[in-house]
């Protein structure tokens, strides 16, 4: 089925909702791929439908339904949320259907993205910088409120989102008792690798771009320009290695976010200007506007080497750049900057080379090197890392959670969830918080008088007339 045709055909039985906030689509960044790549491992073992901003063409596929919704307006998501028994969504789906926190559906909140950091640093020296970070902080607090079961990407994210938890009252007697590791509670769910290995379908760079020739090196920069990120480093350090060989490219095939929303990034500008100061332009330095998602696989398998370059910045330390594992599932060798969590990977596996901060000279050797060294040497290395960064693999604790979602025990007082005032405002939505608050309502009677059952066995009569039963030759009734 593709999205604008026939009206998406509702689950009647258990299922999962998954809301990405970005775009799905032929063309996505991170946050696109994840949750498709999230509802398609899902839809290995459970039914799943994928709600999506607007149209998206990719279709339904892979056991994955589509859904698409329109931004801040319920009725376009109220159905498939109203059959759904669990949701998967991150902040700005919640602060854009404040609803969802009053289904009493668990919820699972995705905190793989440090959005209150990344607003820092794209708002950085302008007069709405306050104002913007002061809304995420707010979305971020709205998280730590309403979800049921946390996920991030990696350990490091988790130990700062236990933090944030803490402080928002989430750690506490209720969800500590449930599990003392808290795995319960917040769990790392990374970016991971497709099971399929990548195939050239055609080729797109070498001996097609009018400069780039069948023997040329190609050095890609995957993903987009960021203000996070540090692409002049690497513009810079390609003005070094063209002053020792010629046959060196440097291709940014995505500086155009495919999400209109996104503002364009002063970064690329500055590259782009840099490269011209160095006169690398229009010869030895490239610049894309973005890469369809199926064109992917035919960039990383001409490249020869890949870089993720970044300053040192708080987002950097807690940030997990998923670019870096489409060129392990490639089998490209890379240059990455150190301090983030994604070159503590390279470094483990050996799968290429670990710099430090705004060093073109590094880099430059480091390149070098790389391109100089036979790539049949790193492939055990990347043979053991994908086997172990399999999307299904990433998806385990989500997966768990998935097949039997529950609310978190700090959410739930005498029996309901503990939520907002407030209605889902859908014909149906009534029906089913009165059904679940029934359900509840008769899990808590019981509870309460299995409790008083044991306060019973517990006290000083009951435990005399056992004493005796035991001691006395015959029979006392009680």
């Amino acid at each position: 089925m593709e999205l604008g045709g026939e009206e998406p055909k509702l689950i009647h039985s258990s299922s999962v909702l998954v809301i990405s906030h970005d775009v799905v689509g032929t063309e996505m960044a991170g946050p696109g791929i994840r949750y498709w790549e999230l509802a398609r491992v899902l839809a290995q073992h459970l039914q799943v439908v994928l709600a999506v901003p607007h149209d998206a063409s990719l279709g339904s596929r892979d056991a994955v339904r589509l859904w698409p919704y329109e931004l801040r307006q319920w009725d376009s998501l109220a159905p498939a949320v109203e059959r759904a028994d669990v949701v998967l969504l991150c902040g700005d789906v919640l602060a854009g259907f404040p609803q969802l926190g009053e289904t009493g559906i668990p919820l699972i909140v995705d905190g793989y993205d440090p959005h209150t950091l990344e607003t820092l640093a794209l708002f950085a020296g302008t007069a709405e910088q306050e104002d913007r970070h002061r809304e995420r902080e707010r979305i971020l607090r709205m998280q730590c409120q309403a979800g049921d079961f946390f996920i991030c990407a990696s350990e490091r994210q988790r130990d700062w989102w236990l933090g944030l938890l803490e402080a928002a009252g989430r750690i506490n007697a209720r969800t500590y008792g449930e599990d003392p590791s808290l795995r319960s509670l917040i769990d790392v769910v990374p970016f991971g690798l497709r099971s399929s290995p990548p195939l050239q379908t055609q080729q797109v760079l070498k001996g097609v771009h009018p400069v780039i020739g069948p023997e040329d090196k190609v050095v890609l920069w995957g993903g987009g320009l960021w203000q996070w990120l540090d692409p002049l480093t690497a513009v810079r350090a390609m003005g070094l290695i063209c002053e020792k060989r010629d046959d060196v490219r440097l291709v940014f095939p995505g500086t155009r976010h495919p999400n209109p929303a996104i503002p364009d990034m002063a970064v690329r500008h500055d590259a782009a200007k840099l490269a011209r100061d160095l006169r690398l332009l229009p010869e030895h330095v490239f610049f894309g506007d973005w890469v369809a998602y199926r064109q992917w696989p035919n960039y990383l398998l001409e490249a020869d080497v890949g870089l993720s370059l970044h300053h040192n910045t708080v987002e950097s330390r807690l940030a997990f750049r998923s670019r870096v594992l489409d060129y392990v599932w490639a089998g490209l060798p890379m240059v990455v900057t150190q301090g983030d969590a994604i070159s503590e990977v390279v470094a483990r596996y050996g799968l290429g080379e670990v710099i430090g901060y705004g060093e073109e000279g590094e880099l430059a050797d480091a390149m070098l090197r790389l391109l100089e060294m036979p790539r049949s040497r790193l492939d055990g290395r990347f043979e053991e890392a994908r086997t172990k960064l399999s999307w299904e693999t990433a998806a385990n604790p989500l997966a768990a959670f998935c097949r039997n979602p529950r609310l978190a025990p700090d959410r739930v007082k005498e029996g309901r969830r503990a939520v907002s005032p407030g209605t889902v405002d859908h014909p149906q939505g009534a029906e089913l918080r009165s059904l679940r608050t029934t359900i509840a309502d008769q899990q808590a009677e019981i509870a309460r008088l299995q409790e008083r059952v044991s306060g019973y066995e517990r006290g000083r009569f009951i435990r005399l007339m056992k004493w005796l039963q035991n001691v006395w030759p015959w029979k006392v009734s009680a």
